[in-house]
């Protein structure tokens, strides 16, 4: 059964949330040197973050007082419409503590379907990436899709990083497929490719926060979104996503499932 698809005013807001609060961080981001704190977690967190969730959380508590939040910087906030939007104000902070153009604001909803509405908002490359359930991705307003390229060792496979995978004998696998493997890293990944730029991304033990948005969007895009074994995605799992052509075979050449 289909499930309905959103209003686009909904997409609309998103996007104009979206996209004001990764202008807010272009402000610690243009000075050249970004201070942070480290988390209990090992992560970096920067005033910059602090700030633009907390004018995400402001903007969505006022327009939508019964919307549950939840966000990466500050602790969940209950609703009780059935919606909740899902913040991630700097995905890449070490990008953008380091002056790397690559890093994003995330936002995203989910309804009582599932994935609604997700942004993705590239503030130092003035790229903004959404989608809306039913209504298709949009690249800086223009429709867009995955590429069509169904040649696995033609194939570009993005993934954040090499040195935290948990399982060095699946980043071994990775490493020496014969698809062509870059760490052009975080949500920029997931941008290009749903702009047809790559043919995959594989990111390990991702948070609900890194991926809500792709969730919406890559299947808006034409692609496929799922685990390391193809089942949809649950927390502590790894997310693989890809043009829908290559998806089986990324799965069996990494996780051989």
């Amino acid at each position: 059964m289909n499930k309905p698809e959103v209003d686009q005013s909904l997409v609309d807001m998103a996007v104009e949330l979206a996209t004001a609060a990764g202008a807010m961080t272009r402000k610690w981001f243009d000075r050249g040197t970004v201070d942070f704190a480290t988390k209990d977690d090992g992560s970096p967190v920067t005033e910059a973050d602090k700030a633009a969730e907390r004018y995400l959380r402001e903007q969505i508590g006022l327009a939508f007082p019964t919307d549950a939040i939840i966000g990466e910087e500050e602790d969940n906030r209950d609703g009780t419409s059935g919606r909740t939007w899902i913040i991630d104000p700097i995905d890449g902070t070490k990008s953008f503590t380091h002056g790397v153009p690559l890093y994003s604001t995330l936002l995203s909803v989910v309804d009582e379907h599932g994935p609604a509405v997700g942004v993705i908002v590239l503030p130092a490359l003035d790229e903004v990436l959404s989608a809306g359930r039913g209504l298709g991705a949009r690249h800086n307003g223009r429709a867009t899709t995955v590429n069509e390229q169904d040649d696995f060792d033609s194939s570009y496979i993005m993934t954040s990083g090499l040195e935290y995978w948990p399982d060095p004998i699946e980043r071994d696998r990775l490493v020496n497929s014969s698809a062509t493997v870059r760490t052009w890293a975080d949500a920029y990944a997931y941008v290009l490719l749903a702009t047809g730029r790559c043919e995959a991304v594989i990111d390990p033990l991702v948070k609900i926060w890194d991926i809500a948005p792709m969730q919406v969007i890559i299947p808006e895009a034409g692609g496929v979104i799922s685990d390391q074994v193809g089942a949809p995605w649950e927390e502590g799992r790894h997310i693989v996503a890809s043009n829908g052509k290559i998806h089986n075979r990324v799965i069996a050449e990494v996780f051989e499932a």
